[in-house]
């Protein structure tokens, strides 16, 4: 039963729909790791971490929103249940028990950077299908290098 028509042609939204799914999960996944990491931080870089970590989860919060929304958009159901995020191959969790500043540092790198290639290859399928969501993704990959940016500011050394 569709509901909600697609401005798209089928194929078009098929491929902006797993897209933007994609996408969906994986801020969902980058916001849990950035609480948990929030939850377990330790050492003398705490406060500023703290508080960076925060600024993940509001971002990728107002882009998985803005993500799902558009999938609507274009007649497609987003997925954001707990198993759908658990079953996908995410860009990792968060480690159990406390974690040092440099660990989530590395961490939070790693998987900035990894779901930014991802978004990449997404942003380039969709040129000619979907511009529009292609658009979407845009703004999430230039946050997401932001963040990825500051987190690698945070354990560089001055030379």
């Amino acid at each position: 039963m569709t509901i909600i028509s697609s401005p798209l042609g089928e194929a078009e939204s098929k491929l902006a729909g797993e897209a933007l799914q994609g996408t969906l999960v994986e801020l969902i996944d980058i916001s849990l790791v950035a609480k948990q990491y929030h939850w377990n931080l330790v050492g003398p870089r705490f406060r500023s971490l703290h508080l960076q970590l925060d600024e993940i989860v509001a971002i990728t919060r107002a882009h998985a929103d803005t993500v799902a929304e558009r999938s609507v958009a274009v007649g497609v159901n987003p997925d954001g249940r707990a198993q759908t995020v658990a079953s996908a191959h995410g860009p990792g969790t968060g480690a159990a028990g406390w974690v040092a500043d440099k660990a989530v540092v590395q961490g939070m790198v790693r998987i900035l950077r990894a779901s930014g290639g991802r978004l990449r290859e997404r942003i380039s399928a969709l040129s000619e299908a979907d511009p529009v969501s292609q658009d979407v993704l845009i703004a999430v990959a230039r946050d997401l290098d932001k963040q990825a940016w500051m987190f690698e500011a945070q354990a560089a050394e001055a030379g």
